[in-house]
């Protein structure tokens, strides 16, 4: 199983989408929230997944053609 730590930027269009629920069904993947913010109707996450890598794969794309943003979060993950 591969692991991946990423920043999640949603915009107006996608901050009351339920993205994180459609990829852990559609894929298979497990998501554990580090952290995560709203305010102004934008927001941001970083998300530590987890999954075979085909399936990360497929979970980053549909989340980027969902119109999220997405980028590693290196340096910015709780420990633990």
């Amino acid at each position: 199983m591969k692991h991946l730590h990423m920043q999640l930027t949603f915009g107006q269009d996608t901050v009351t989408q339920p993205v994180i629920y459609e990829i852990v069904k559609r894929f298979d993947v497990i998501p554990n929230i580090r952290r995560a913010a709203i305010e102004n109707h934008v927001g941001w996450m970083i998300l530590d997944l987890a999954g075979e890598a085909a399936a990360l794969d497929s979970a980053i794309a549909h989340l980027r053609a969902s119109g999220v943003e997405v980028a590693p979060a290196e340096g910015d993950v709780l420990a633990g």
